[in-house]
C-alpha cells in the first residue's frame, strides 16, 4: 500500500537500466535451494538451546506458546522473505527498491551478519578442536592427570578409596601439583569434573575476565583458521559450490542425530530423560517469561530476518512454487528442534542415571551442553571415541550450514551493489574471510570466551525483531499486502493466503513490537559463570547492539534527499514508492511485469479493509 493522495497513480517506468536485468546465477536443482535453506534454519540453536528452553519452561507445555509464535510470527515472516527474494531476484540491499526509504534495513542486516559470523565461527573452531581430540584414546576430557587439571579435579563414581562427597564418589588423583592437601567433606561445590577442566583449562585457557585478555591460544587460532578455510572453499564460487556442499552438510546431521538417538534410547535412564523433556507443566504457561522465551526462540530456530532466506530464495527459478516450500521447511526446521530434544535428553537421562543425580543437575544450555555435558555422557558409552567423532562431525556440519547462510547475504549484497565483484567472487571471499579471521582472533585469546559471550548477548537482541517489524510495515502497509500478493500470483499462480497477509499487517508486527519492549524491559547485564562484566564492557555491548541500526536513519535521509520532488513531502512520498528497478530480475518476466497495469487508486480506508479481509482488488 502506497502513501498517496486519492486517485494518484502508481506506475513503474520501463526505462530501467539494462544492467539491472542482467541474469543472475541460479540453483542447478531445486533440491539445492531446499537444502540450503533447511541447513541454515537447522542451527545449533535447534540442538542445544531449544531442548533446554523446553525443559526449563514446562516441558511439553512449552510447545503451546512456541507453536503459537511459530504460526503467527515465524511462518508469515518466513513466507514473506522467501517470496520477496524469489520474486525480485535480489539480495538484502537491492530488494529495498520496493521501498527505498527502508534500504538501511538491508545494510543493517549485512552489518549484523558480519558481526555474527565473526564470532559464530569460533564455535566451529571449538568443535574442530574437540573433533581432533576425539581420535585420542582415552578421550582427554575424561582425565584428571593432565597439565591443565587442578587439584580439585574429580571423576564421578570412581572413588578408589570410597571417598564420598554428598553421596557422590570421586577419584582423588591429581597431577602437576606438590604439597597439595585436599580435605573431602561436604564441599562438592569446590570440585570440578575433568570435562569442565578440559573445556576451561585446555580449550579456552580461561582467564579471570576481560581485564586480563591474555595471549592468543595458538591451538584455537589454528582451528579458527581451518574453519575459515573450510568456509572459503565452500563459498568461493557462490551457489555453485554451496549447492553441492549442502547435499552433505544439510543431510548428514539428520543421519547422525538418528544414530545417536537410537543408541541413546538403549541406555539405562534414557526414558526418564525423555519423559522429563516432554512431561507438560501447564502451570508454567502463566509465566510471561515463558511466552517471551518462546517468541525469541523462533528467530534462532527458523532463520528469519537474518537475510539468508531472501538471499537464497533470490537464486530460485522465477516460477518455483515457493509457498509450499515455505510451509514444508518451517515444519521441518521446527520438527528438528523437537527431535533434537529427544536426542539430547535421552543421553542426559543416562548421564543422570550414571551419576545418581536428578536430570536438572546435568542439564546445560549452549556451549555448556555441547562441550561439557554431552562429552561427559559420550565418554561413558562403549566405543566412546566413535560416538564423540560422530557427535562433533554433526556439530561441525550444522555450524557450517548456518555460517553459509550468515555470510552469503553479505556477498550477494556486495555483488548486487557493485557488479565488478560478481566476476571477482574468489577475491571477495578471500578478503572477507581474511578480515573476519583477523578480527575474530581476539576470541582465541585467554579472555576470548568473555568477548564471545558479550557479543552474543547484545548483537541481535534488538536488531532482529526491529528489522522484522520494518519488513512487515514495508510490505504489509507501504507497498501493500494485496499488491505483493498480486506479484506472487504472477510468479507462482497462487496469491498469498489471507491469514498470512493479515499476520503481515497486524499480528506479526504486534508480536515483534512486544518482543522488543519485553527485551528492553527485562534487560540484565551479561554474566559468564561468576564473572560480572564491568560497566565499560556493557557500554561496548550496547554499541554492538546499535551498530546495525545506524544505517536505517542514514539511508532514509539519503533516499529522501535523492528522491524526485520539489518539496520535502514530495520527496518523502517518492522514497516510499517502488523505484524503477523494482520487479522481477529475470528479463522476460520483467518485460511482462512492466507491461501490466501496476496501479492502484484506493483510499487509505480501502487499503485497511483489504488488509483486514485479505480481499484482493478485482
Amino acid at each position: 500500500m502506497e502513501l498517496k493522495e486519492d486517485h494518484e497513480k502508481i506506475t513503474l517506468s520501463e526505462d530501467t537500466e539494462s544492467e539491472e536485468t542482467e541474469e543472475r546465477e541460479k540453483w542447478d536443482k531445486k533440491a539445492e535451494s531446499i537444502l540450503s535453506m533447511l541447513g541454515f534454519c537447522v542451527g545449533l540453536g535447534n540442538i542445544w538451546r531449544f531442548p533446554y528452553l523446553c525443559m526449563r519452561n514446562g516441558g511439553g507445555a512449552f510447545l503451546i506458546p512456541f507453536l503459537f509464535f511459530l504460526f503467527f510470527c515465524g511462518l508469515p515472516l518466513y513466507t514473506l522473505e522467501v517470496t520477496v527474494g524469489q520474486f525480485s531476484g535480489k539480495g538484502i540491499v537491492k530488494v529495498w527498491d520496493v521501498c527505498p526509504i527502508f534500504r538501511g534495513v538491508g545494510f543493517g542486516i549485512s552489518i549484523l551478519s558480519t558481526i555474527s559470523c565473526s564470532y559464530y565461527i569460533i564455535i566451529i573452531s571449538w568443535t574442530t578442536f574437540y573433533l581432533i581430540n576425539s581420535f585420542k584414546s582415552p578421550l582427554p576430557w575424561t582425565l584428571c592427570l593432565e597439565d591443565w587439571n587442578t587439584p580439585f579435579c574429580r571423576k564421578k563414581n570412581h572413588g578408589p578409596a570410597g571417598e564420598s562427597v554428598n553421596g557422590t564418589q570421586y577419584n582423588v588423583t591429581s597431577s602437576g601439583y606438590s604439597n597439595t592437601s585436599i580435605t573431602l567433606r561436604n564441599q562438592s561445590e569446590l570440585f570440578s569434573t575433568p570435562e569442565e577442566e578440559f573445556w576451561q583449562g585446555e580449550v579456552l585457557h580461561l582467564s579471570g575476565g576481560l581485564e586480563s585478555i591474555g595471549q592468543i591460544q595458538w591451538h584455537l587460532a589454528l582451528c579458527f583458521l581451518a574453519a575459515w578455510v573450510m568456509v572459503y572453499l565452500c563459498l568461493v564460487k557462490g551457489v555453485k559450490t554451496v549447492g553441492k556442499v549442502v547435499y552433505v552438510t544439510a543431510t548428514l546431521p539428520y543421519i547422525l542425530l538418528l544414530v545417536i538417538l537410537i543408541r541413546g534410547l538403549t541406555l539405562p535412564g534414557s526414558l526418564d530423560g525423555v519423559l522429563f523433556y516432554i512431561t507438560p507443566d501447564f502451570e508454567r504457561l502463566k509465566d510471561g517469561k515463558v511466552w517471551a522465551e518462546a517468541a525469541i526462540q523462533i528467530f534462532y530456530s527458523s532463520g528469519i530476518v537474518w537475510g539468508a532466506l531472501i538471499t537464497m530464495a533470490s537464486y530460485n527459478k522465477f516460477h518455483n512454487k515457493c509457498l509450499r516450500d515455505c510451509y514444508a521447511l518451517v515444519l521441518a526446521g521446527e520438527g528438528t528442534s523437537i527431535f533434537g530434544g529427544f536426542v539430547v535428553f535421552s543421553v542426559l537421562g543416562y548421564m543422570a542415571h550414571e551419576n545418581g543425580v536428578s536430570i536438572e543437575k546435568v542439564v546445560k544450555s549452549g556451549p555448556g551442553l555441547g562441550f561439557i555435558a554431552y562429552p561427559e555422557a559420550l565418554a561413558k558409552l562403549p566405543l566412546p571415541n566413535l560416538w564423540a567423532v560422530l557427535f562433533f562431525i554433526m556439530l561441525l556440519t550444522v555450524g557450517l550450514d548456518s555460517t553459509f547462510g550468515t555470510i552469503e547475504p553479505v556477498f550477494t549484497a556486495l555483488s548486487d551493489s557493485f557488479r565488478m565483484w560478481r566476476k571477482r567472487r574468489a577475491l571477495l571471499t578471500a578478503l572477507f574471510s581474511a578480515v573476519c579471521f583477523l578480527v575474530g582472533l581476539i576470541m582465541c585469546t585467554e579472555g576470548g570466551m568473555y568477548v564471545f559471550q558479550l557479543i552474543d548477548w547484545y548483537s541481535a537482541a534488538i536488531a532482529v525483531p526491529l528489522f522484522g517489524f520494518l519488513e512487515c510495515i514495508a510490505f504489509g502497509w507501504i507497498y501493500g499486502a494485496e499488491m505483493f500478493s498480486r506479484d506472487v500470483r504472477m510468479m507462482t499462480g497462487q496469491g498469498i493466503p489471507p491469514l498470512i497477509r493479515i499476520c503481515w499487517c497486524f499480528i506479526t508486527p504486534t508480536i515483534l513490537l512486544i518482543i522488543m519492549i519485553v527485551t528492553l524491559n527485562s534487560y540484565v547485564p551479561p554474566e559468564y559463570g561468576s564473572y560480572k562484566y564491568p560497566p565499560w564492557a556493557q557500554v561496548f555491548g550496547w554499541f554492538v547492539a546499535v551498530i546495525p541500526l545506524i544505517p536505517i536513519p542514514v539511508f532514509a535521509y539519503r533516499e529522501i534527499k535523492i528522491a524526485n520532488g520539489r518539496t520535502y513531502m514530495e520527496k518523502l512520498k517518492n522514497s516510499l514508492r517502488p523505484n524503477d528497478q523494482w520487479g522481477p530480475n529475470h528479463t522476460e518476466e520483467r518485460k511482462r511485469y512492466k507491461g501490466e497495469n501496476r496501479e492502484y487508486t484506493g483510499s487509505l480506508l480501502e487499503n485497511i479493509v483489504i488488509n483486514v479481509t485479505g480481499k484482493e482488488i478485482s
